[in-house]
């Protein structure tokens, strides 16, 4: 049976290798800069042990790196890869050329990004299952990387070079940009004095319900809101609390207007007429 490897023991490589050693697969070393998270992971897996990073290499025929991205270059080159082995990283917008010294030594290279948010390793072990897989890599690695994210409860999606910058920019919008999004409301809830915590507890129905809708009616038919209805009223209305309000919060508002109109279009429960008078009321001087 093949023998997996992980260099790295953050949050990801933690739930990964849990994760598949649940599955059946035999995780068998760990490598990392600091040794108690990497007795943690090796404490967590039957027969797993904390070793060097060329120790990893050597032993493992599949080797996963899943340091922090800034290090996956440091890492690929320091060490000594034997030909024949798999050097797998979990990045999502990096390509497999980083791993080119691998590459050279005559290994197989992919890469193995779960679509997926980890705040935590609980969290990450949760939720990994049911999420996509970006991969990149040629066979037969490539049919190994499916076979994984398919035993781990996933989808998977092929990815070219070209392609994993855009790939990772799409998550950082529907993940860490809609973070960003729920504080700009908490911040509005404080203008009339609903206090940060209270206020999110609020939006998450809403926020919630979103989402369901996104996933049961899909994208476009799922928009509401003045926009979706063509209300430039209270498009105008808004613009003027905000510019009283959260003055700062106003060039967010109108770009976000402006990438909902086409959506709301796309729903056909405006027509070009009212589209171009959103686009004028967002677009005007304050």
């Amino acid at each position: 049976m093949m023998k997996i490897g992980f260099i790295g023991s953050g949050t990801v490589g933690t739930a990964l290798a849990v994760l598949l050693s649940r599955q059946g697969y035999r995780v068998v070393a760990v490598a990392s800069r600091s040794r108690a998270p990497a007795e943690r992971l090796a404490g967590a897996i039957n027969s797993c042990r904390v070793m060097t990073s060329q120790e990893v290499a050597n032993t493992a025929d599949l080797i996963f790196i899943t340091t922090p991205d800034d290090a996956i270059g440091s890492v690929v080159s320091q060490v000594k890869w034997p030909s024949g082995c798999s050097v797998v990283h979990c990045s999502g917008a990096d390509s497999t050329d980083i791993l080119e010294p691998a590459r050279k030594s005559g290994a197989m290279v992919g890469g193995f990004h779960p679509f997926q948010t980890f705040a935590s390793v609980k969290q990450a072990i949760e939720n990994i299952p049911g999420s996509t897989f970006a991969l990149e890599a040629l066979e037969p690695l490539l049919t190994t990387l499916k076979d994984m994210a398919t035993a781990l409860g996933g989808r998977w999606i092929e990815l070219k070079a070209a392609d994993k910058v855009a790939y990772h920019a799409a998550a950082v919008f529907a993940s860490n940009y809609l973070v960003t999004l729920v504080k700009m409301s908490t911040d509005l809830w404080q203008t009339f004095n609903i206090p940060t915590d209270q206020a999110t507890r609020a939006l998450l129905p809403l926020i919630k319900g979103t989402l369901h809708n996104i996933e049961t009616i899909g994208i476009p038919k799922c928009l509401t809101g003045p926009i979706a209805r063509g209300d430039s009223g209270t498009i105008k209305k808004h613009l003027s609390a905000l510019s009283k309000k959260t003055p700062q919060l106003l060039p967010p508002y109108r770009l976000l207007g402006l990438q909902t109109i086409p959506v709301a279009l796309a729903k056909g429960k405006i027509n070009q007429q009212l589209a171009d008078e959103l686009e004028a009321v967002l677009k005007q001087s304050e």
